[in-house]
């Protein structure tokens, strides 16, 4: 959700900044932030205090950063294409769910001036990151949330006695590089949607990106998606990412861009 469906990352630069600027340390770098997207709140805030290295107490930041967050997040607007992209999904009878690593309440900050937008997203399909259904350690690059947004789709069908859909006949759209190794290794197929910033920080290494290869987890995260494909068995979907061009993942540069025909959906 947060730089692909709303302009939130780029208000998590600003809060981070002003409290950065007051501590007399530079302002965040995108090679730092690169590894703060996507995941989840807890993990991120280690990153970024091992490289902020701030001579406040940790409480003292989370209280300026909460107030700055509360002033700013009300503020959040649509990126361009985010409109038409699930007004038209949603005539088209696809259906939707949010998996996103925000907790409940900055998601109400961020989405409650937006109910136009976010109500095509059904309540019981919208999955944040303190859900108590993810296990604690599976955010993102994990592929547990969106297993879950797959399995919130598939409750709703098999009560009204409708056929499951696979994971493979999934489209996760991802604007965060951990977030595209989570929809890799869920399974699903992926649409790149990156800030122009973070593509730039990314550039000569796209098709690693794409393949869900990109994240540098090291040996613990391979260990981890060893375990995870030796429990679900061999093929596309068992905790493994993909492998360069393998026709999976695509990069485009704005939603304003997504071929809707490429997916068969008729506009």
């Amino acid at each position: 959700m947060d730089g692909l469906l709303l302009d939130t990352e780029d208000i998590y630069t600003l809060c981070n900044n002003v409290i950065l600027r007051e501590c007399n340390r530079p302002d965040l770098p995108w090679n730092i932030k690169a590894q703060l997207q996507g995941r989840p709140g807890p993990e991120a805030a280690e990153i970024f205090h091992a490289w902020a290295q701030l001579p406040i107490p940790r409480a003292e930041y989370i209280r300026k950063n909460t107030e700055l967050q509360r002033k700013h997040f009300p503020s959040a607007q649509p990126l361009p294409g985010v409109p038409e992209l699930l007004q038209t999904l949603s005539e088209s009878g696809v259906h939707l769910a949010l998996a996103t690593s925000s907790h409940t309440a900055n998601f109400k900050l961020k989405t409650l001036h937006l109910g136009s937008l976010f109500h095509l997203f059904p309540e019981d399909r919208k999955v944040l990151g303190d859900d108590p259904r993810i296990p604690p350690g599976k955010g993102k690059p994990a592929p547990d949330i969106y297993m879950l947004a797959l399995e919130t789709i598939n409750r709703g069908l098999r009560m009204d006695g409708k056929k499951e859909i696979k994971r493979e006949e999934c489209l996760v759209f991802e604007d965060s590089v951990p977030g595209v190794e989570a929809g890799r290794r869920a399974g699903m197929r992926v649409v790149w949607c990156p800030h122009p910033l973070l593509l730039k920080e990314y550039r000569g290494r796209e098709k690693e990106v794409l393949a869900g290869l990109a994240n540098g987890g090291g040996n613990d995260q391979v260990k981890e998606v060893m375990e995870e494909a030796a429990v679900g068995g061999e093929g596309k979907g068992r905790g493994w990412p993909g492998a360069r061009d393998d026709g999976w993942a695509e990069l485009i540069p704005c939603l304003e861009d997504f071929q809707f025909s490429r997916y068969g959906i008729c506009k």
